[in-house]
């Protein structure tokens, strides 16, 4: 069941759109990798879905209700989690207190969601009083994660979650990705490693210039000739 759906989204900066009628579609319980070569608009297609950028044509649905040009705010509040690709934790926070901060806007007893959310992350239940820039990149990066299920999520997007990542820590992320989507989340993904983003995925969509190029099972785009020129441009 798709629990995310975006269709025909046309959407840019300041100047010419960047994406033209792109879809694509999260499923519950499943993982979606947004892949393409650089400037393809993979991260500008996650900013347009999450309410960061004006969509000037096209639809966003979440449950199968419209929420086009929702505000981040009022979309995490339905739902929708997002992990950006930078300023991803507050450094002069403590782990803890990130991951309150990433609960503060729902209801119910944070503390014993906290402690749901740890036991996915032991490294991180150990150095709960630990100030975030006190981490490595990769435990920062899981703290990103932790933070962004203390919302709830029941579809959420990252944007390059493995960027800068030790081969080990990005094996790491997409392994408690994989933990993630096990649980239900439905799972949008934009990764430049597109080798281990499609080892994980069930399914891909495959952008340059802009446009929708392919899309389909992981396995099968795996195996593709076309799929690995569109990559290098």
């Amino acid at each position: 069941m798709a629990i995310l759906r975006a269709e025909g989204i046309t959407a840019g900066y300041d100047g010419p759109p960047v994406l033209d009628n792109v879809a694509v579609t999260a499923e519950e319980g499943k993982t979606t990798v947004i892949l393409g070569p650089n400037g393809a608009g993979k991260s500008t297609l996650a900013k347009a879905i999450i309410g960061l950028l004006h969509v000037s044509n096209g639809h966003v649905y979440l449950a199968d209700r419209e929420v086009t040009g929702l505000g981040p705010h009022r979309l995490v509040r339905r739902g929708l989690g997002y992990l950006p690709q930078l300023a991803n934790v507050f450094d002069d926070m403590s782990v803890a207190e990130n991951l309150e901060m990433g609960g503060y806007t729902l209801k119910g007893n944070l503390r014993e969601r906290m402690g749901r959310v740890l036991e996915l992350f032991p490294d991180l239940a150990s150095e709960k009083r630990k100030k975030a820039s006190a981490l490595s990149g990769g435990q920062q990066r899981m703290l990103a994660l932790a933070r962004l299920l203390m919302t709830e999520p029941v579809v959420s997007i990252l944007d390059e979650p493995t960027a800068g990542l030790s081969p080990l820590y990005a094996e790491r992320v997409w392994e408690q990705l994989d933990r993630i989507r096990g649980s239900g989340v439905a799972l949008l993904v934009v990764e430049q490693n597109a080798s281990l983003a499609m080892e994980h995925a069930d399914s891909v969509c495959l952008l340059a210039q802009g446009r929708n190029v392919l899309s389909g099972d992981a396995a099968e785009m795996r195996e593709r000739a076309e799929v690995a020129r569109i990559l290098v441009g």
